[in-house]
């Protein structure tokens, strides 16, 4: 059965006419491009401060002593504890905790569709193949085709550039979570590990003045058999020792609980690591001082700040986006395949069947669809201006905290020290002089209770300076773990950019 083929004789267009048309797409294109906004970059919208309130009078470390000379000091941090078991729970929740491994599957995803949105910018191909078979009557006819098909967008206005920008910067900023994620985890194990050692040493305190005032009460009983003292005395000296008994199961408590914390900080069942924290072990303590950037290189170094400016990039890239689908779209497409009646003759003597497309879309009505998302994504820039603005504030207020309440701790360490020395002379000679018959038992009483105090209240601030040592650390953003392509420095000129601090 023969195929009618009908010829179409298409007539050369005029020159001029021809000439007027391409130079009206000229200029609409000109038109168009001139259209396109660009999004300011997000102002900070206060100054940086040149050094850091909290240390005033100390020069701030030079950014040649701390990036990146001092950088890997800073990253892993805990070593300066010297505690080999903090360092090795640090990096077994680094490895295993839910939420590292949920931020990084999030990164995942990101960087997949950041190659989803790459994609688009290159022709696609695809190929097919059909076969047919159709009775007229008596006759039958088989055809089979097989044929390769191709489009590609024109991005004449950078839409699918922009989005690919949005897709990059969206990668980048989940990294920067991910190390986010990293920093709070690493200070949340040590400050876990810090509280849990500091109520083991008030455990063993607590205990041991448990066992002097016991001690006391006996010598008390055997004085008031004897006739030596009143049953009041005894009493005082019973109800002293309840309250130093009554501490021990609250801080038994509190052991548990956070040795159950730390066990699945670490990806682990609450008790798994009982036995390898019951081991005493002093509170870790921190030699001299973090070196110090300035606040604007100290910025450079929280992930937080940096996930909030590459969302601002993200956010001004859909800007571009959502104005350049505005604009007219075009298009090229074509086909090229092979058609016979038989499947032997596809590779000998099929026809050849090729097909050439060029299109172009303009939106010209959409009531105010387009604009509305151009509004809309304009308005989510400015929020994530807005929240970057806050994240550059929060960090700065953190590492000022931080600086006040390290140097306020210290001082009252030092005090509580003094107060111990004198409480532990005191109760030792109260405790010589009563043996004496020199003073009463209310003044023994009286300095144990001191003494005490005073013993607990050291252990709880020496624990307290080496959680602010962790808490500045953490607000310097030390703790992640730098990887060769995770997250560009801010400074290199080919990464997202917005408005650097």
């Amino acid at each position: 059965m023969k195929s009618a083929t009908r010829q179409t004789t298409t007539h050369p267009a005029p020159r001029p006419v021809l000439r007027r048309w391409v130079l009206g797409v000229v200029v609409l294109i000109q038109c168009a491009c001139a259209s396109i906004q660009t999004p300011p970059a997000a102002p900070l919208g206060f100054d940086l401060p040149d050094t850091w309130a909290g240390r005033a009078g100390q020069a701030a470390a030079e950014p040649s002593e701390q990036w990146p000379g001092n950088q890997l000091a800073l990253h892993q941090w805990w070593l300066r504890f010297d505690d080999p078991l903090l360092s090795r729970l640090i990096d077994q929740a680094l490895t295993a905790n839910t939420s590292v491994r949920g931020a990084q599957a999030a990164l995942q995803q990101a960087r997949a569709l950041r190659d989803v949105a790459g994609a688009s910018i290159w022709p696609s191909v695809g190929s097919s193949a059909s076969a047919g078979r159709n009775r007229n009557g008596d006759v039958t006819h088989n055809s089979f085709n097989v044929g390769l098909d191709a489009s590609w967008e024109l991005d004449f206005f950078g839409g699918n550039r922009a989005a690919l920008k949005a897709a990059d910067a969206a990668a980048q900023a989940s990294a920067a979570t991910l190390a986010d994620v990293q920093v709070s985890l690493a200070a949340e194990v040590a400050l876990d590990y810090l509280a849990l050692r500091s109520a083991q040493e008030r455990l063993a305190i607590a205990q041991a003045n448990l066992a002097s005032q016991q001690e006391t009460l006996q010598l008390t009983e055997w004085r008031l058999q004897a006739g030596l003292v009143t049953s009041l005395e005894a009493a005082q000296a019973r109800a002293s020792a309840e309250q130093t008994a009554a501490q021990i199961p609250a801080l038994q408590t509190t052991i548990s609980q956070t040795t159950h914390a730390l066990s699945v900080l670490a990806g682990q069942a609450p008790a798994a690591l009982t036995l390898t924290l019951s081991a005493l072990a002093p509170v870790p303590q921190v030699a001299g001082d973090w070196a110090l950037a300035f606040p604007a290189d100290t910025l450079r170094q929280r992930q937080d700040v940096r996930a909030a400016e590459y969302q601002v990039a993200a956010a001004a890239a859909r800007v571009s986006q959502a104005d350049a689908a505005r604009l007219p779209n075009f298009k090229l497409g074509g086909s090229l395949g092979l058609s016979a009646l038989t499947t032997g003759a596809l590779t000998d003597g099929a026809s050849v069947v090729a097909a050439l497309l060029a299109s172009v879309s303009w939106p010209v009505f959409d009531a105010g669809a387009s604009q509305a998302q151009l509004r809309a994504q304009q308005a989510a820039l400015a929020q994530a201006a807005t929240v970057y603005q806050a994240a550059v504030l929060i960090a700065l207020t953190e590492v000022e905290d931080a600086l006040v309440a390290l140097r306020g701790d210290r001082s009252r360490l030092l005090r509580l020290q003094n107060a111990f020395e004198a409480a532990d002379i005191a109760a030792s000679l109260a405790r010589q002089r009563y043996s004496s018959g020199l003073v009463d038992f209310q003044t023994v009483l009286e300095t144990q209770r001191t003494r005490l105090s005073s013993q607990d209240s050291l252990a709880t601030a020496r624990a307290s300076v080496s959680a602010d040592h962790v808490r500045l650390v953490k607000a310097l953003g030390g703790g992640w773990l730098p990887s060769q392509g995770s997250t560009p420095s801010l400074t290199d000129p080919d990464s997202p950019r917005t408005t650097v601090p």
